[in-house]
């Protein structure tokens, strides 16, 4: 069972979701996943768990961000596929990073959809959410990263961007329903493995997010209102736009990280959360 969260007044609502907005921004675009900060942070602060639809809702300031950044990308492949649409030019790199985003968007559609149909509180309260399990699928996440890191070949470029790889990465971001795994984690692994340059990989991540998170926070929307209906719309607010500024930081940060750096930072930080999580965990349980 989640914890349940702890009855706030305004002021307190407004200073939860601004650090909920900060976590959301700092960890929706970095490989460490946001769903497992965003319930572990606030457990650990005495706040409970946000729930499901406050959380979601938060991550559309993550998607003003990434739509903002990559503005100039998403009105290039808008143009693209529209050409391809009128002309029947698919083979043309825009519109075929069109028609991935697209293909990779499904999967989680599909899968999401299905969950929130028939068994949307069940997941709400499924032990998924529990901080042991988000450890542990922190510390499995953090070792297929590290193999990804260690055997993917790096040579595939964006530009090259196939129907094929965005099923494959989009397959893998379904992963990201599982608390803890990760969404750019995922994407990001999973391209890896399948050839991509690291920049790249993290490019058609954030990409790849926009259809998948926007769509989720849109959804949620209407609960996490209602959740919050005694603070009013305020504090909801505080945390999308603190979560808007944070994620430009955090992506503009990450794409200029990865030209240069590998990796493993993110490797090692994922099993060091992993492992205080179980020890706080089992240490909260023993007292």
């Amino acid at each position: 069972m989640s914890d349940p969260a702890v009855p706030l007044g305004l002021l307190e609502n407004c200073w939860r979701d601004l650090v909920l907005g900060v976590i959301q921004g700092l960890t929706e675009f970095l490989p460490i996943s946001s769903t497992a900060h965003l319930k572990a942070v606030p457990v650990m602060l005495g706040w409970g768990d946000p729930g499901v639809s406050v959380t979601a809702t938060i991550q559309l300031g993550s998607i003003v961000a990434v739509i903002a950044y990559f503005r100039s990308d998403l009105v290039q492949v808008l143009k693209g596929f529209s050409k391809a649409l009128r002309h029947g030019q698919w083979r043309e790199p825009e519109a075929r990073l069109g028609i991935a985003m697209a293909l990779g968007t499904v999967p989680i559609l599909v899968i999401g959809l299905a969950i929130k149909l028939f068994w949307d509180e069940g997941y709400e309260n499924s032990p998924l959410r529990s901080l042991p399990s988000i450890a542990i699928v922190s510390i499995v996440m953090a070792l297929l990263l590290a193999l990804a890191e260690q055997i993917g070949p790096r040579l595939k470029r964006l530009s090259a961007v196939s129907a094929r790889d965005g099923l494959v990465v989009g397959l893998a971001q379904v992963l990201a329903l599982i608390p803890g795994v990760s969404r750019s984690g995922s994407t990001l692994t999973a391209a890896l493995l399948d050839g991509w340059q690291r920049s790249d990989a993290a490019r058609f991540s954030f990409l790849l997010g926009i259809p998948a998170i926007s769509i989720a926070g849109v959804v949620e929307l209407k609960d996490a209102f209602a959740a919050s209906s005694e603070a009013g719309p305020l504090p909801l607010l505080v945390g999308i736009l603190s979560a808007a500024v944070v994620s430009w930081l955090a992506i503009d940060w990450l794409l200029k990280f990865l030209q240069r750096h590998s990796t493993w930072i993110f490797v090692g930080y994922r099993l060091v959360f992993g492992v205080f999580l179980l020890v706080w965990w089992f240490t909260r349980g023993a007292n």
